[in-house]
C-alpha cells in the first residue's frame, strides 16, 4: 500500500488542509493520506500536552467519513522533538508492508535541502511537492528521481489566520470543517 504523509501541527485544522489532502490522494498513485499530527514541530514553539491532543481530536474530526484519509498519531508515541526522517523511519518499522511518501508544500521544498537526512527522505521514501501560494513550484525536469509534484488548488488559508479570527470572536464558518468549528467553540479554544 503506497501511504502519503501529510504532516504538521494543525493549529488547527483547516478547509485548506482537507482540500490539499483529498486533492493529492485523488490525483496521485498513492492510495491514502494520512495527517500526521506533530506534537511538537521543532522549529515551531512549544505546546501544552492538552493542546497537541485538542489537535489530534481536531484532525480525526474533520476527516471523519472521508475514504482514503486517516489520522495519524505515530509521533504522540515518540520522544519530542521529533523530525521527519524519525517519523518515517518508525511508520516503516511499525508497518513494513507499506511504502511511504512524504508530502510537503513547495515553501517546505525550498528549504528542504536544509532538513534532518533529506537525502535520506528522498531515496528511501520519497516526496510529493504541492503548490503553496507565494512559493512557485520547481520544474519537473529539476527535481531528483523519487520527487513528484501534484498540482494541488492553492488556498489563502493559515491556521494562524484561524487562530486570530477565534481569539476575536469572529466568524469561523467556511474555514473549518464544521465538526472541527464545533469543537473549538464547545472546548473555547484560542481564545487567549
Amino acid at each position: 500500500m503506497k501511504i502519503g504523509v501529510f504532516g504538521g501541527s494543525f493549529n488547527p485544522i483547516h478547509i485548506g488542509h482537507c482540500i490539499v489532502a483529498s486533492h493529492i490522494l485523488q490525483s496521485s498513485e498513492l492510495d491514502e493520506v494520512w495527517l500526521n499530527v506533530s506534537p511538537q514541530n521543532p522549529l515551531k514553539e512549544e505546546t501544552s500536552d492538552a493542546m497537541s491532543q485538542h489537535r489530534l481530536n481536531m484532525a480525526r474530526l474533520a476527516i471523519d467519513g472521508c475514504d482514503g484519509l486517516k489520522v495519524c498519531d505515530v509521533e504522540f508515541h515518540m520522544p519530542v522533538p521529533s523530525y521527519t526522517i524519525s517519523t518515517l523511519r518508525e511508520l516503516k518499522r511499525i508497518y513494513p508492508d507499506h511504502d511511504f511518501k512524504l508530502i510537503i508544500g513547495s515553501d517546505n521544498w525550498l528549504i528542504f535541502d536544509r532538513w534532518r537526512a533529506f537525502d535520506e527522505i528522498i531515496a528511501d521514501f520519497g516526496v510529493v511537492i504541492y503548490p503553496r501560494p507565494g512559493f512557485p513550484l520547481p520544474p519537473d525536469k529539476t527535481l531528483p528521481d523519487n520527487v513528484e509534484i501534484v498540482k494541488a488548488p492553492e488556498i489563502e488559508l493559515s491556521s494562524t489566520h484561524i487562530r486570530h479570527c477565534a481569539k476575536k470572536g469572529l466568524d469561523l464558518h467556511f474555514l473549518l470543517p464544521d465538526k472541527v468549528r464545533e469543537y473549538i467553540m464547545f472546548n473555547n479554544l484560542y481564545k487567549n
